[in-house]
């Protein structure tokens, strides 16, 4: 929330951007955030500026979606395979989750991409079978490991009709 020391505007457009890379409307981040709804909407008009109450309750929000004090998923993976990521995050049972993307492309990164996701407050990571065992022996958090079933025959058929 930088922008909101630069401009009204980079304020702005900064709230509408991380609503939507919460897939979140103004009117569900209302109800999270317990500011009115039409305080949100004037806010994004630009019909209203904040006052230092509204904007820290913003901020506070984000920060907890985010996952500031639940915590959030960490996913570690090639930057395409974080790329077919749609939502980032995950209504599971009652909770909703946020995943923060880790991207790596070789072991080494994978491994400090772990342990940065950790340091970042992860509560839990998904990784590469190949990662994982390190990765478990590393952190103090669960991990998860990506069984790709369905890519890894389309893969297969696309290396069998490549040697065709």
């Amino acid at each position: 929330m930088r922008a909101a020391f630069i401009s009204d505007e980079k304020l702005r457009e900064s709230l509408k951007e991380v609503l939507s890379e919460l897939g979140m409307s103004a009117r569900d981040f209302s109800k999270v955030s317990a500011l009115p709804q039409s305080t949100l909407y004037k806010i994004m008009s630009g019909h209203r500026e904040p006052n230092i109450t509204t904007l820290r309750q913003i901020v506070k929000t984000i920060k907890d979606i985010e996952g500031g004090e639940t915590g959030f998923i960490a996913v570690i993976a090639a930057r395409p395979v974080l790329d077919e990521i749609k939502e980032k995050r995950m209504k599971i049972g009652d909770r909703l989750l946020v995943l923060r993307e880790y991207s790596a492309t070789n072991i080494e990164e994978a491994i400090v991409a772990a342990v940065r996701a950790e340091r970042d407050g992860a509560a839990a990571l998904v990784c590469a079978p190949i990662v994982s065992p390190t990765v478990e022996k590393l952190l103090s958090i669960p991990v998860a490991t990506i069984i790709p079933r369905d890519s890894l025959v389309r893969a297969i058929e696309v290396a069998a009709r490549k040697i065709e």
